[in-house]
């Protein structure tokens, strides 16, 4: 029997996560983490595991002491701030027999900043790139952005931190962040054409297995509504991503559809939000990490089934006398 460690198991990607697992394997043995002692996590792990906070003192040998009592197999990151940690601690964490799912170590380094990102995409001359800036200067950037205009966060997710400028007024509050803090982007499509995709790569530079959705996001930065579309628009895109990148593992593009062909709104080197909906149309990635990594077992592209997803509210019940849904 495996162990799968699922950290950050109180959010979406978490407890999304170890639904997967579980739908995948029911023989699997999960180990569920969070720093909320009072959250839903433990209706979808065998075991719950109280977590410092990541960037605490304590956290690793935490980390470390759990791994080896449980002997877990597999680490799964349900927060990015664990995949970062994680990624520091690589060698550590190996060091315990455990295998942490992280991708290549040079693509989420580029990935943590996004300016640095846009730079390599520009180095590569990868087309699917959003022109961006560092410029403090609101004339310059109207000139070659646009109004309205989005100032990013270079280390952020989830669309958390974007702000739109469509004046003069909205962008002298936030200038002096610009290079520091934040980067300029324009606005590219809109928001009834943006897509998810997550690319399944062997790490030498090809895609073994792919699904795309048609998402609207929440107001937290999440997917609330998906469509199961093709992924034959976004291919040719994928494919020169990963070509240069390289990743290993589930890997997540997020595009827009523009008047000028597709381009890219980020990769996330990761399980992404929307991994318990691939799983329910047939795409398990959580399932084919474990299978890749514990058991050396390449994916395959799965069929995948048609239809569209909504995320809503719903309550988990926990009596004194026991749990109820």
């Amino acid at each position: 029997m495996k162990t799968v460690l699922v950290s950050g198991a109180s959010g979406i990607v978490g407890y999304g996560a170890l639904r997967s697992l579980r739908k995948h394997d029911p023989q699997l043995r999960l180990l569920g983490t969070s720093i909320y002692p009072d959250s839903v996590a433990p209706a979808f792990c065998d075991t719950f595991v109280l977590a410092p906070p990541t960037n605490s003192t304590e956290y690793m040998d935490w980390l470390d002491a759990t791994i080896r009592q449980h002997s877990v197999d597999l680490l799964i990151p349900g927060i990015e701030v664990d995949m970062y940690k994680w990624g520091e601690q690589r060698s550590r964490i190996e060091a315990t027999g455990a295998i942490p799912l992280l991708n290549d170590a040079r693509l989420m380094e580029l990935c943590r900043d996004k300016w640095l990102f846009y730079q390599h995409l520009v180095s590569a001359h990868i087309p699917c790139a959003i022109p961006s800036s560092l410029s403090q200067d609101f004339d310059q950037l109207q000139a070659q952005l646009g109004l309205p205009l989005l100032l990013k966060p270079r280390n952020g997710f989830g669309s958390k931190g974007i702000l739109r400028v469509h004046s003069w007024e909205d962008f002298t509050p936030h200038a002096q962040f610009i290079g520091a803090t934040l980067m300029a982007q324009p606005i590219v499509g809109s928001d009834e054409e943006e897509y998810t995709a997550s690319a399944f790569g062997d790490g030498q530079g090809n895609i073994v297995a792919c699904m795309t959705l048609k998402r609207r996001l929440s107001k937290d930065g999440f997917t609330e509504k998906a469509a199961v579309v093709s992924s034959d628009f976004f291919l040719p895109a994928i494919a020169e991503l990963v070509a240069e990148f390289k990743p290993l593992g589930p890997t997540n593009f997020q595009f827009r559809k523009c008047t000028d062909g597709v381009k890219l709104l980020e990769i996330n080197p990761r399980v992404s939000s929307s991994t318990a909906i691939r799983t329910a149309f047939g795409y398990n990635e959580c399932g084919m990490a474990v299978d890749f990594f514990l058991h050396g077992k390449m994916p395959v592209q799965p069929s995948i089934q048609g239809g569209s997803a909504i995320r809503y509210t719903d309550e988990y019940i926990l009596y004194e006398t026991g749990v109820h849904f």
